[in-house]
């Protein structure tokens, strides 16, 4: 007998066993119509899943209304769109085709690239793939019928991945629909008929084989897929406005920031305007640190490669790290042979050849008596121990604990709050660069907390408030709290389980106590040293984007990494926690957010050009630079437009400039002492005294007013992607 127990507490029998859309069509057929896939003991599955026949099974069926669903019916719109190119072109070659947070996409290799004018002949195909409403059959092989499948398809990138990417699995999976088969994890919906008319191809762009650029270049096809068809509609409309308030242009039109190849690609170049900007940001955050007493420290862009291997920090994320900096004239090509042994995918004539240019630059190392890689690289990495390497600094952390530890601490000196504006690089892979939101360099409002563990919920907690207080600033007021919790079942994290099990729920009982907008809790999330808490903001188009971040950490401070004490009221040594919080994350992607938030119409305190001076005629210039330097007295930021142009065309520009405020001047102003002062949001706002044009912006500079964020169509893109691509 088998017992399935549904969402509402109920169970239902069965005595024999049963698929998982016999369940649905057994509690009525109305859910087994609607039932596009089923969640079986927590795990998604396809509605033919078939269920055990004896025993206990929790089982909660997918319909449109779930947001898991809009995930499973966008990769099944992805294996139809590969369909419908193999359709149209011959000798495809597949690689993934994964879903995204707002739609999916498909990376191939086809005899000549597609381009937009393809894109109405294959959303063509794939609507008559959906009418054909075919079946989504999963094939299960074992791993050497699963090579030889890939292998009589003649898809090269997936025989490749069975042999080398999925070579501890046993068993593998694929999906067949019509003459279309893929490799492919699932869950799938159980017809193309489920898709319905609402998709759309969006772009396509090039990308790499397993993003490696010495690999073959792919073209990744990009496209959404939606339940209804205004859903579509309005994410459609969402992409043009996007459009307008990309980063990248209006950073260009308002003289914000540029990037240039030969300064490097993801290195942010701020141009004057864009300074102003970042300053007044770095203005505001310097008060509240000084506020809420913290100490101003400055940390090299360099540090050495032990220290990074102390915090854990190298090798984990070695792949997202510049190379090493080496001493040694052969440290480079040792760090690289070393790396290649443990990762095993070095041959043996491979590594001869490495080792021996190595030793003509000067290696001694004596690996006579290492037998296995593992013992080989044991000996080099010795060697390169030997000799200073470097790093171009990828996290602050660990710099600010070596000043934590410059000298003795006292439970009386506790909490140390140490803070810097620090600059740090990460190796992007240039595909994968985007303005200033994915950059190489960039610089965080970076803040490390050292605390006794009975401070730790006082400190965090005015950690999160002082996120908040940023965000409320600018306006932000939209954004949920993610806690990332660690997965039990990966081990990429550090630390014994008790203190996870502790940090987790000192976070969440903090986090509780502070009524925080749509808090929940992602296993899988947490820093591989501690659990976090990340402000995920929506902004004025309904895009969401990962902002400030407050993260517990009870590792790096422990034995087996950097040994931090402080000494308690006992007299003994005791461990300290700490805490690493960012309220605007990187500066960089921060701005770039801004800009597309406010449209490049930033509020009058953060306005690069506050107001400007513009003059009637040339007579009336004398008067406007008087005007202009009492503007400038009272702490704004100003400039005058003192050219014999015609007045509209001076009002036109400064509007196209998103200018807050223009200060018109003519002679019978110079004469009564007064302006007109136009504003941006509410027009012409007539004459006024100098004075009292210098009061009314000065107070909103004061009080930081974001009075209006130029509105947009917004949609709703919560639903989430499925794990569904091996």
């Amino acid at each position: 007998m088998l017992t399935v127990t549904l969402p509402d507490g109920s169970t239902k029998p069965f005595e024999s066993a049963v698929t998982c859309r016999e369940v649905a069509e057994a509690i009525g057929p109305g859910l087994a119509k609607a039932a596009i896939a089923a969640e079986v003991d927590g795990k998604p599955r396809d509605l033919a899943y078939r269920l055990p026949a004896e025993g206990e099974a929790s089982v909660r069926f997918f319909t449109k209304r779930d947001p898991e669903a809009l995930g499973i019916m966008r990769h099944s719109c992805a294996h139809v769109m590969a369909q419908a190119v193999m359709r149209l072109f011959d000798g495809v070659q597949l690689a993934f085709g994964p879903t995204t947070a707002s739609g999916f996409y498909y990376d191939m290799v086809t005899p000549r690239p597609i381009s937009e004018e393809d894109f109405p002949k294959i959303e063509a195909e794939m609507k008559k793939i959906v009418k054909e409403d075919l079946e989504f059959e999963r094939l299960e092989k074992p791993r050497d019928e699963s090579l030889a499948l890939c292998e009589e398809l003649g898809q090269r990138f997936k025989v490749e991945h069975v042999q080398t990417g999925l070579g501890d699995e046993g068993e593998l999976s694929f999906y067949r629909q019509g003459e279309f088969v893929d490799l492919c994890r699932g869950v799938h919906i159980p017809s193309t008929a489920h898709i319905g008319k609402a998709f759309k191809l969006l772009s396509v762009a090039g990308a790499y084989w397993k993003g490696d650029a010495s690999r073959d270049q792919l073209q990744r096809l990009y496209a959404t897929a939606f339940f209804d068809k205004k859903e579509l509609a309005d994410h459609l409309a969402q992409i043009e406005e996007a459009k307008k308030r990309d980063h990248r242009v209006l950073g260009k039109q308002l003289e914000l920031f540029t990037i240039d190849q030969k300064a490097g690609s993801g290195m942010i170049l701020w141009l004057p305007k864009g300074a102003v900007v970042r300053q007044t940001l770095e203005a505001m955050i310097r008060d509240e640190l000084k506020e809420r007493g913290y100490e101003t420290v400055y940390t090299p862009h360099v540090g050495r490669v032990e220290l990074y291997e102390t915090s854990g920090h190298f090798p984990y994320y070695r792949e997202s790290q510049f190379p090493v900096l080496c001493e040694h004239s052969a440290g480079q090509l040792v760090d690289t042979l070393v790396d290649r042994l443990r990762a095993g995918d070095i041959t043996e004539a491979e590594e001869q050849k490495l080792f021996e240019a190595a030793q003509l630059l000067g290696c001694d190392a004596d690996l006579t008596s290492a037998e296995t890689p593992a013992e080989r690289a044991a000996a080099l990495d010795r060697w390169a121990h030997q000799h200073e390497r470097y790093l171009l600094k990828p996290m602050n952390c660990p710099h600010h604990v070596m000043i934590y530890k410059a000298k003795p601490r006292s439970y009386r000196d506790l909490p140390v709050r140490l803070a810097e504006f620090g600059t740090v690089y990460r190796y992007e892979q240039s595909g994968e660069l985007s303005g200033m939101t994915r950059v190489r360099g960039f610089t965080q409002d970076d803040a490390h907390l050292f605390c006794t563990p009975e401070q730790v919920p006082a400190e965090f907690r005015g950690c999160l408030e002082m996120t908040q207080k940023v965000l409320q600033s600018l306006g932000m007021r939209d954004y949920r709290v993610r806690l990332g919790f660690r997965d039990p079942d990966s081990t990429k994290y550090v630390g014994g389980e008790e203190l996870w099990d502790q940090a987790e729920a000192q976070l969440r009982e903090v986090c509780e106590s502070m009524d925080l907008p749509d808090l929940s809790i992602e296993p899988g999330e947490a820093a591989f040293y501690g659990p976090k808490a990340d402000f995920v903001v929506t902004d004025c188009i309904g895009r969401e984007w990962q902002l400030g971040t407050v993260q517990l950490d009870y590792n790096l401070p422990s034995e087996a990494r950097f040994a931090l004490e402080y000494v308690g009221a006992d007299n003994k040594p005791h461990r300290p926690v700490m805490i690493h919080r960012a309220p605007l994350g990187s500066l960089e992607r921060f701005v770039g957010v801004l800009i597309e938030h406010f449209a490049g119409a930033f509020p009058l305190w953060l306005a690069p050009v506050q107001a400007r001076v513009l003059t009637v005629s040339e007579k009336s210039e004398e008067y406007g630079r008087e005007v202009e330097a009492k503007l400038r007295e009272a702490g704004l930021r100003v400039e005058g437009d003192y050219r014999g142009s015609k007045l509209g065309a001076k009002i036109r520009e400064g509007q196209l400039e998103l200018i807050p405020y223009l200060v018109v001047v003519g002679e019978a102003d110079r004469d009564a002492g007064t302006v007109a002062l136009r504003d941006r949001l509410e027009g012409d706002l007539g004459a006024c005294t100098v004075a009292e044009a210098i009061e009314r912006l000065t107070t909103e500079v004061a009080e930081k007013r974001v009075r209006q964020v130029a509105e947009g169509t917004s949609v709703d893109l919560s639903g989430k992607a499925a794990g569904n691509e091996y």
